[in-house]
């Protein structure tokens, strides 16, 4: 009996591993050369490990030549100015995040070598969970709170390590008079510990935080995502709490505009195959603290499209 059962799980994975390796075929399409995948981002950060990973899995499961490259500069501007110059034939992609570029098509648009529809879009890896926490034992437990609790201060320090945050902050500043004082930091980890420490009133934070939440010595006051936080589900979104503001940063991928359909749909199947390999679930759990979700190339599309109405608020325009 238990060979038989060793016998069909082996079966079931060598069907499996062909079935991933044939994706390509079957989407009748194969990349004339290497599949160079560019990382808008440095060695060594969530983006790099993430699109490494990819990479490799891709490599793995079609035999295709994939060769992760890191072309860092302006939050991903630099990369995608590369690759929407490159050619239409599937052989670049890039791997960025979608703040940093939504932010500069919003703020110098006309003067970005691309536009938003300068892209294919393919897919997404997953979606950073943005929270805005403080102390356990803090005399505030939501946003009108943290609000009134400031005011009575004459203002209260809460601390951002993205421009997005700070945006926020501002906003709130702008509409109810709260008086916070955005204090710049270098991560959530440091953001986590000024909180612990009495630094800072609140801050947000993206992972970092949650074990934190779970020890009962931070709570959660919102998510400052357009949607609530997986191990969150009783939180409020800002705009639940009457704040029509968000920060979605969603880890993304996109080729140049003009790919051909059959190269559009053989690396949309490769990367949803890849990115929902064991080796990504896992990375993506530990880095983000949340499940791969892929979007697809329309749904990754519709996010980068609603995505510059939803900065355009940040900004008041």
């Amino acid at each position: 009996m238990k060979r038989t059962i060793s016998n069909l799980a082996l079966g079931a994975l060598l069907a499996g591993g062909l079935a991933l390796a044939s994706l390509a075929a079957a989407a009748g399409w194969a990349p004339s050369g290497p599949v160079k995948l560019q990382i808008g981002f440095g060695a060594g950060g969530e983006t790099d490990t993430m699109g490494r990973a990819i990479a490799q899995a891709m490599e793995q499961q079609t035999g295709w030549d994939v060769i992760a490259e890191n072309k860092p500069g302006g939050g991903g501007v630099a990369m995608f100015t590369g690759v929407s110059a490159a050619p239409a034939d599937g052989t670049v992609i890039g791997m960025g995040v979608s703040m940093p570029i939504l932010i500069n098509l919003v703020l110098r648009g006309d003067k970005l070598p691309f536009k938003l529809d300068s892209f294919t879009y393919l897919a997404t890896v997953s979606r950073a969970q943005v929270a805005i926490i403080a102390k356990a034992d803090a005399p505030y437990s939501t946003m009108a709170e943290l609000i009134a609790y400031s005011k009575g201060k004459g203002g209260v320090p809460v601390a951002f390590d993205a421009k997005p945050q700070e945006l926020i902050l501002r906003a709130i500043n702008k509409s109810h008079a709260a008086g916070f004082r955005p204090v710049a930091s270098k991560s959530s980890a440091e953001m986590v510990q000024n909180v612990l420490g009495g630094h800072v009133a609140a801050s947000f934070a993206a992972g970092v935080h949650i074990p934190y939440i779970q020890k009962g010595d931070i709570k959660m006051l919102a998510s400052a995502n357009d949607g609530r936080h997986s191990y969150a589900p009783d939180t409020p979104t800002l705009r639940e709490q009457g704040y029509d503001l968000f920060v979605d940063p969603w880890f993304y991928f996109a080729a140049p505009a003009g790919l051909p359909a059959d190269a559009r749909d053989a690396l949309a199947q490769a990367l949803d195959a890849a990115i929902k390999s064991p080796k990504v679930r896992e990375l993506v759990a530990n880095a983000l603290r949340n499940e791969v979700v892929n979007l697809g190339p329309d749904g990754t599309t519709k996010m980068m499209n609603a995505g510059i109405g939803g900065v355009k608020v940040l900004f008041g325009k």
